[in-house]
């Protein structure tokens, strides 16, 4: 799997100026920071496939970005899997990282937004805070189907 996150860790404006150890030592970095670099050896299709996310993110986070767009992240993840992934997604806010989160999973958008855009068959329906969106009539219709009890207070 080191080699899948070395893919990322490969910047074509600095591989002139980056050893390939430098490289090496950045996808190590950022596997340790999601929690497999212990299993760095190991092929990624042998893997669970929470772990093969985690390998996904590790190998975006090796370029060093400064904004991570995650499509569905925790889509095919048991609520153990969803809730690592919720700490480690926060882990990278509180590193500085902008993420721009799309996913149908309300109880993780909650979990992660300060802001939220909701889109209806791509027209804007909601925008706002999570409690203003997540109370908002047409979200509950459209995403939640009843009044979230956290919204009926």
């Amino acid at each position: 799997m080191l080699e899948n996150v070395v893919i990322g860790a490969q910047r074509p404006r600095n591989r002139a100026a980056e050893t390939p150890d430098q490289v090496q030592r950045r996808a190590m970095a950022a596997l340790q920071f999601v929690g497999m670099a212990a299993r760095a050896d190991l092929k990624v299709a042998s893997l669970p496939y929470g772990h093969q996310r985690l390998v996904e993110i590790a190998r975006a986070l090796a370029g060093n970005p400064t904004l991570l767009l995650l499509d569905e992240p925790a889509a095919g993840l048991n609520l153990t899997e969803k809730q690592e992934l919720v700490g480690l997604l926060k882990r990278l806010a509180g590193h500085g990282l902008t993420l721009f989160l799309i996913d149908h999973d309300m109880n993780l958008v909650e979990q992660m937004a300060d802001r939220i855009t909701v889109l209806n068959f791509g027209k804007r329906i909601a925008e706002g805070t999570p409690t203003e969106v997540l109370r908002h009539p047409d979200v509950i219709a459209a995403y939640l189907g009843e009044v979230p009890d956290h919204a009926a207070a």
